[in-house]
């Protein structure tokens, strides 16, 4: 496709809302930052120390090899070597013929227990372009149409040996027209994995794009059970159309969500005083106002990042009941994200504003804006996401990279130095100090994203000094820094907790896989779904948003039963 891929993910993130809510280590008033990662401390519903499960005998002394970062760049060698014969430019008499393509290559019977459905995450390679696209394919188990991000596939033979399938999809640029995208697989590399070649043709059917695919069938990785480490304590479903967001203070859990084509977002209130059975309270929805992406809350205030009217303020001061108070600045405003240190309200607002919002919430109910903070954005991307420590603010700046801000007085915020690498989506933080060193968790977002360990000590040099990634269809989307715990909500890898006390050698400690193999209740790519928002209020319990089940609840288990599982590096793909 034409635009740049990058733009598809915001697009694809803005639109369909996976690109969603706010990294957080939740926090209230700073101290000065103390050593062994413990945050800036707060109240205790909005986050308590913890720390974690050091590896044996092991004490970081603050020093670290930097290392060479190769982005987030895809990978350029065809998956397949079979190919769709006829020419780009070329009108053949049908592009659905599956004599087409040359498959003498494809290794005899690769595909025969290939079964007849299941979800993949489908990754496609153009030999005309340098770009790489998406799109999430399911096969009904009942035999019956198919579906290419929620829409019915043109035709489908999958299964039995063949996985042959057409898709349509509208193309605006330049002009706005609809392409069939003909697939048909050739090898197996591994057992969830088909490997093939396509093509794209117009509704002429000319020929205008073809290359390789790899399609990845959703499910639990590396041979992975449900859980270790962490139990289930209660799954209630959210009856809103996409929930992506959740804060939890006084005994309330509020989970906002995002309207899609089955119907409005808004704010979903549960009462989680006994966390094995979470009560529904109040569901909140505003009329043309159905984009709610992130939501944070400082005493009787409860803050909501709104694609339509900026920030809103609602009064929790019964926590069973918000009350509407106002919207902030004014105007029509698309907000992504909130984040609140201290007597500090930031709202992210990404493209076409590209400004992070500053306010003084030290009165919580009436907050006052000080500042808009924004830089040149050369992309459409954007800012996405922020975190204060210190007197710093640390911004995911999508693919300007990871900026960082001298916020200590809002009259007279600087820019203090950048991150940036290769096909960057920069996504989501958390910060702390260990060792006596800055250092922060970024974690990036599209294919091939993971998350990276910098040390920003220095913010005018920040250096990369470890990293963490599971497979590269998946990326991180929120995370929360307790103690020398990281928490993060890992999309279709589930739940991953991390042990941070050695921050160039992040340690996985625990992990609780939320996706589970049934149609979801939307339609849009499953790239951008399961775990998807997370909260660690100190109360002995971890809150999670999965897009599709709702909010799960979770409890960690003792120490000596935890999983341990190193991994120091990134561990690649096909």
């Amino acid at each position: 496709m034409p635009i740049p891929s990058r733009w598809l993910w915001l697009a694809a993130s803005l639109v369909l809302g996976g690109c969603s809510s706010s990294s957080s280590n939740d926090a209230g008033t700073p101290p000065p930052p103390v050593d062994s990662g413990t945050p800036d401390a707060g109240p205790p519903d909005a986050g308590t120390d913890d720390a974690g499960v050091p590896d044996a005998g092991e004490v970081w002394d603050g020093g670290a090899e930097a290392l060479v970062d190769p982005g987030d760049v895809v990978e350029r060698e065809p998956y397949s070597d079979c190919t769709f014969m006829p020419e780009t430019g070329t009108t053949p008499a049908s592009c659905s013929d599956l004599a087409l393509f040359d498959r003498s290559m494809c290794p005899s019977g690769a595909l025969d227990d290939l079964e007849a459905s299941g979800a993949y995450e489908v990754r496609m390679l153009s030999t005309n372009t340098p770009l790489q696209t998406n799109f999430t394919l399911r096969l009904p188990s009942d035999g019956g149409v198919g579906a290419s991000d929620g829409k019915p596939l043109l035709f489908q033979d999958v299964g039995h040996g063949e996985f042959f399938f057409g898709t349509q999809v509208q193309q605006r640029f330049p002009t706005p027209s609809f392409r069939n995208r003909i697939f048909a697989g050739c090898t197996r590399p591994e057992p969830d994995r088909v490997n093939g070649c396509y093509a794209w043709c117009n509704p002429e059917g000319r020929v205008t794009s073809k290359g390789s695919f790899t399609a990845m069938r959703h499910g639990w990785g590396r041979g992975e059970v449900e859980a270790s480490g962490l139990k289930l304590v209660s799954e209630s479903a959210v009856p809103l159309a996409f929930p992506v967001d959740i804060y939890v203070t006084k005994g309330h859990a509020y989970v906002v969500a995002i309207g899609d084509n089955t119907g409005d977002g808004g704010l979903a209130v549960y009462d989680v005083k006994d966390p094995a059975h979470p009560v529904l309270k109040k569901r909140i929805q505003l009329e043309g106002d159905t984009y709610w992406n992130g939501a944070w809350a400082k005493d009787d205030a409860l803050y909501i990042a709104s694609g339509n009217s900026g920030v809103i303020v609602y009064d929790i001061t019964n926590p069973a009941d918000p009350q509407y108070v106002r919207a902030l600045p004014g105007g029509a405003l698309n907000v992504h994200t909130v984040h609140v240190r201290g007597d500090r309200l930031y709202g992210m607002a990404p493209s076409s504003s590209s400004q992070t919002l500053m306010f003084d919430v030290s009165s919580a109910l009436t907050p006052q804006l000080l500042e808009r903070i924004s830089i040149p954005d050369e992309s459409f991307g954007g800012v996405h996401d922020a975190f204060a420590y210190g007197d710093n603010l640390y911004v995911n700046h999508t693919t300007e990279g990871y900026i960082a801000f001298d916020v200590s007085d809002p009259m007279r915020v600087r820019e203090l130095g950048r991150y940036a690498y290769g096909d960057s989506f920069s996504h989501a933080n958390a910060v702390g100090t260990f060792a006596g060193r800055t250092i922060a968790f970024e974690g990036g977002e599209g294919l091939n994203a993971h998350l990276r360990v910098l040390d920003v000590t220095d913010p005018a040099n920040m250096r990369l000094i470890g990293q963490y990634a599971l497979r590269p269809e998946y990326s991180i989307h929120n995370m929360v820094l307790v103690g020398t715990k990281l928490y993060i909500a890992y999309y279709q890898e589930g739940v991953r907790v991390l042990d941070v006390s050695v921050p160039p050698r992040p340690r996985e400690v625990a992990y609780f896989n939320t996706y589970q193999d049934t149609p979801p209740a939307w339609t849009g790519s499953e790239f951008f779904s399961s775990a998807i928002g997370i909260r660690v209020p100190g109360d002995g319990f971890i809150y999670v948003v999965d897009a599709n089940r709702g909010l799960l609840i979770l409890q960690e288990s003792s120490p000596s039963t935890v999983y341990t599982h190193a991994i120091h590096g990134i561990l690649h793909g096909p």
